[in-house]
């Protein structure tokens, strides 16, 4: 940039951009400053004062020390931030802020990573002058993540710029003044946002820490190694905290181009969930009904024997799609040597028409920093916040900074920035994007054709069309999200989605369901992949096919199915009419007990090293941090024990580098591009407007998998509409005389479940919004489709 200035801090040059502030010029420069509510994220307060330096302009002193942080610099400006002038200022704020801090540090949880003690020992004197009585403040209840001890709080407000500038939810907030400011809650209630937990990374004292770690170790006992998230498709840099080969907590790692500096809950509080009571620790076989412990020996054998002797053409393998690079490859290795092509890891799809048209890699079609400098976004089936936290944080980002986002749900959804919301039942999206679309002029095939021909745009229809055009293929972008991978129609979805971005000019994005599913396609977890996401010449069965109760034997890889498939109802009849079925897991669950045959234990989330590869396609290694749990095994290792039993070539490798290298050579020439689809698809629709009720199931936040729904402090969480129920438009509800808690039957298929209604403005009229992945939902049918409700007569 031409418009640099030249600026002096402690006698050296430093150059700056006109109107940058002093403590941003220094931290690059490696000169530090001390401080307590700047951040580099948050705005700037001033309020703590501890960055106060001298300065002066063009040779005139300023008359009083001034704070760094809130101090733009100018031509000619000098700085001294050592001087005995910014001591003394530095020493006097020091003093102050010490006055009514507890000396509680042996029994403090930020001890030994507490930025006030770090300060303090430069700044601050050893024996008070203070002699009157400190003042005691009552601690606040946020709830089941954030634990509080409020008198240690300095005031830096960081906590309260959070909510508001980065989650958007002003959860928290100042009163009083002064030595009486308290920081809370405004209504007494617990703080929920699903970003909340980096208010204890950024409490610069031992005010805001983090509840279940309270009180188990030291920081000075904890050995850090790096990790990536497990849970979404964004693949957040973590720093796992490890004691006596135990996780104990987890922290961000700075990654602009990812996570930036922020985790989400998820994220953050997953990991307790490895201490779950129902960890599956040995191989187990059943014997009439009864499950018992066998060696690992002995299980390879059986499981071998049992996939020799299988016809390849009825046998299937369902991978988890936050399963490890080195997994999915293996498994989809040993699956296609033995001859068998039904391998699949889309367990929550249940439209399949268009996989011949899709693109090879369906990936964000973006860099993740890339998405909050759109002007245009046009969200397509996804409750962005539950599924994709910190995507919706760079959304909300976009749409502050003037960006248009229109959403297209079969639910409204709770935002945290402006946005237009087209909400209808799952045969209104279609109406939806075909009103779009005609506003643009697309066309497409003769399906999709006669599906925009008969759709009437309205204004908001043409605003959305408007605002994609307008800015274009650079900043503007179609994402498709888990909503719609559940939509009986998403294949029309998909070609819409494209046809709206080829007609507007700009991007088509997927919004990945878990952390490994771009991965998946580049390791050939894919009916219609071959590894390096090569077309395959012969596709296998999709997840749809495999569960329609022809196939005698099926391999279950890291999920449960109770849970974790799109009709668990359906999938438990398929697995039941199965001969063999083995399931290789982490944890035991009914879904598993009563599906499985042979149950082989494998590590979880931080025993095991594989690679995630995030939504725009950024290959993420990582190391195993921990051992697993008794006779449980990283996965990858039992697939490669598995296949030299199988008497399969190319199975010696010595570790899962080897096994990443070798698909790495395969995904070489590899184009993440997911604006370009194969073809056409001539699919008609399936879900046309009817009477009755349609069902939308929502995977709630913390739902997503089976080491989120096993983490009690995330369990504690009291989310709003976040319970197993029933929920109804008001108006719905009264057209069919039900009220609140009414205990009704819910019907898919063949069977259903006994469920009480709440009252749900966020559903719209014809729908019925049962979350899936939650305790009581095994025996419903998809996650979306047609339902029955009745009124149990005798409750």
């Amino acid at each position: 940039m031409t418009d640099k200035i030249t600026i002096e801090i402690d006698g050296r040059d430093c150059e700056a951009a006109p109107g940058e502030m002093i403590i941003a010029v220094a931290d690059r420069e490696g000169i530090s400053i001390p401080r307590f509510c700047y951040h580099k994220k948050l705005s700037i307060a001033a309020n703590c004062r501890m960055c106060l330096v001298e300065a002066e302009q063009g040779g005139r002193p300023f008359p009083k020390p001034v704070p760094a942080c809130a101090t733009p610099v100018g031509n000619g400006l000098k700085v001294w931030t050592r001087s005995p002038k910014a001591i003394e200022a530095q020493k006097g704020t020091m003093e102050f802020l010490l006055i009514n801090h507890p000396l509680d540090c042996p029994i403090c949880d930020q001890g030994g990573e507490c930025e006030l003690q770090d300060v303090a020992m430069g700044y601050g004197g050893d024996v008070s002058r203070f002699s009157e009585r400190k003042r005691v403040v009552e601690d606040e209840d946020l709830g089941p993540l954030i634990a509080t001890d409020m008198t240690r709080c300095i005031q830096c407000t960081r906590c309260v710029r959070f909510a508001a500038e980065v989650a958007g939810v002003r959860e928290l907030g100042a009163t009083g003044r002064g030595e009486d400011m308290r920081i809370g809650t405004f209504v007494g209630q617990a703080v929920t946002h699903e970003l909340s937990g980096n208010v204890i990374d950024l409490c610069p004292v031992g005010a805001l820490t983090s509840k279940p770690f309270r009180f188990t170790a030291r920081p000075w006992e904890l050995s850090g190694i790096d990790g990536i998230a497990p849970h979404d498709g964004l693949g957040s840099n973590i720093r796992l905290h490890v004691r006596r080969n135990r996780i104990m907590r987890v922290h961000p790692r700075d990654n602009e181009a990812v996570n930036e500096t922020w985790i989400s809950d998820r994220d953050r509080f997953g990991y307790a969930g490895l201490e779950s009571d129902d960890r599956l620790t040995a191989p187990m076989v059943k014997e009439e009904g009864v499950w018992r412990e066998i060696g690992w020996s002995d299980a390879l054998e059986l499981a071998a024997k049992r996939l020799k002797g299988a016809d390849p053409a009825e046998t299937g393998w369902l991978l988890a799609p936050n399963a490890t690079l080195e997994e999915l490859y293996l498994a989809q290795r040993i699956a296609r040597d033995l001859g068998c092509a039904n391998i699949d890891h889309r367990l929550r799809q249940q439209d399949f028409r268009a996989d011949a048209a899709d693109p090879l890699v369906p990936t964000l079609g973006l860099p993740v920093a890339e998405l909050e400098r759109q002007k245009a976004v046009l969200l397509v089936g996804s409750d962005i916040r539950q599924e994709q936290p910190l995507l919706a944080h760079r959304l909300r980002k976009a749409a502050l900074a003037g960006a248009t986002v229109c959403c297209v749900n079969p639910l409204k959804l709770n935002l945290n920035h402006p946005a237009s919301q087209l909400v209808g039942t799952p045969a209104a999206m279609l109406d939806d994007l075909a009103a779009i679309a005609k506003s643009l002029d697309a066309r497409g095939s003769s399906a999709l054709n006669d599906l925009i021909g008969a759709a009437e745009p309205t204004e908001a229809h043409a605003e959305a069309a408007s605002a994609l055009r307008e800015a274009g293929e650079q900043e503007a972008v179609v994402l498709l999200g888990a909503l719609a991978a559940t939509h009986p129609d998403y294949s029309l979805i998909k070609v819409l989605a494209h046809a709206i971005a080829a007609a507007a000019g700009c991007r088509v994005g997927y919004l990945p369901a878990a952390a490994n599913s771009v991965g998946a396609y580049l390791a050939g977890a894919h009916p219609d992949r071959l590894p390096g996401a090569k077309p395959s010449e012969a596709p296998g069965r999709s997840v749809a096919a495999m569960l329609d109760g022809s196939l005698k034997t099926l391999v279950l890889w890291g999920f449960e199915p109770d849970r974790d498939l799109v009709d668990a109802a359906g999938a438990a009849e398929a697995l039941g009419e199965a001969e063999f079925v083995i399931a290789c897991s982490a944890f035991r669950g009914p879904g598993l007990d009563s599906a499985a045959d042979l149950m082989l234990p494998i590590g979880a989330f931080a025993e095991t090293s594989g690679t995630f590869v995030n939504a725009n396609g950024t290959w993420q290694r990582f190391q195993g941090a921990v051992p697993p749990p008794g006779e449980a095994r990283p996965g990858w290792k039992v697939l490669r024990v598995f296949g030299n039993l199988l008497d399969l070539n190319g199975f010696e490798y010595r570790d899962g580098a080897e096994v990443q290298s070798e698909l790495a050579a395969l995904c070489a020439e590899v184009q993440y591009d997911a604006n370009a689809p194969r073809g056409d698809c001539e699919a008609e629709p399936t879900s046309p407007a009817r009477a009755g009720l349609t069902r939308i199931g929502n995977i709630p936040v913390y739902a997503l998998d089976p080491l989120t729904r096993r983490s009690a402090p995330l369990q504690e969480v009291p989310l709003a509409r976040g319970e197993f129920a029933v929920y109804l438009h008001p108006a719905q509800a009264a057209e069919d005389g039900f009220g609140p808690g009414t205990l009704l039957y819910a019907q898919q298929g063949k069977s259903g479940v006994r469920i009480r209604v709440i009252l749900d403005d966020h559903v719209p009229m014809g729908c019925a919004r049962i979350p899936g992945g939650l305790p009581g939902g095994e025996t419903l049918g998809p996650l979306m489709g047609p339902i029955s409700l009745e009124r149990v007569k005798n409750p």
